[in-house]
């Protein structure tokens, strides 16, 4: 049996697992239990009503965060001539195309978010053992396989953020920093589970969104209200 320390036993202290908080409620028992030396990331989880084992129930999106997430991305692009040349310049951190594709391959992967253009998918495409488990493989749904790559790294680095339900229909994300302001959390918290909303897939029966709660890096998990969220409407 996993020990349970102090430090944990004292941030779980005035907080009710059975009850489902206001957001804005929710936003400041985590942040007043966020303690740690670090800046805690504020990680939300959504239960939801899905089996994405079935292509109509897959959940998948992006969406950008209005109070960004507090981190600085690191971007590839897969892109050849004008377009590596303007992904340069929009701030990309590594460009290339085969020889990208080599140093992938060999497991060197220093990036956190993967831009294509659509003619370097042919080669893209071959990574996928590599990218897809990892959640990086470019994908034009989210906006990953592009022409527009000025925007999309831009989109990268300003707080857009991917999600894709796993296995069990849940979907998680980090939605800011601890060191954020309340409203800012909130806003965040509330902007992604519009965007989850309205990506319900129309083989989605019953009640979409089951469950949210938030958490801190370190500390307890908080259920929060769906009304507060506007999560409601989500049901069937």
């Amino acid at each position: 049996m996993a020990k349970i320390s102090k430090r944990y036993k004292k941030a779980v202290e005035g907080v009710d697992v059975v009850k489902a908080y206001a957001i804005e409620e929710a936003v400041k028992l985590i942040k007043a239990r966020a303690t740690a030396k670090f800046d805690e990331t504020i990680e939300l989880s959504m239960n939801l009503g899905v089996d994405p084992r079935h292509a109509d129930q897959m959940v998948r999106g992006v969406v950008s965060l209005p109070s960004g997430t507090g981190r600085s991305l690191r971007v590839a692009v897969f892109a050849k001539g004008a377009k590596a040349d303007e992904a340069r310049a929009a701030g990309a951190d590594i460009v290339g195309a085969e020889d990208l594709a080599e140093t992938i391959q060999k497991g060197e992967i220093n990036f956190d978010r993967c831009i294509a253009t659509p003619d370097m998918m042919g080669l893209v495409g071959r990574l996928g053992k590599v990218l897809g488990p990892r959640g990086m493989m470019p994908n034009p749904k989210v906006g990953t396989v592009t022409m527009d790559v000025k925007t999309a790294i831009s989109d990268a680095k300003g707080g857009a953020v991917e999600y894709r339900v796993e296995k069990a229909g849940i979907v998680q994300a980090g939605v800011g920093k601890a060191s954020f302001a309340e409203d800012a959390i909130v806003a965040n918290v509330k902007a992604f589970v519009d965007s989850v909303v309205k990506a319900r897939p129309l083989g989605a029966k019953g009640t979409y969104v089951k469950k949210v709660s938030l958490s801190s890096t370190m500390g307890p998990g908080v259920k929060v209200s769906l009304p507060s969220v506007n999560a409601g409407s989500a049901d069937a």
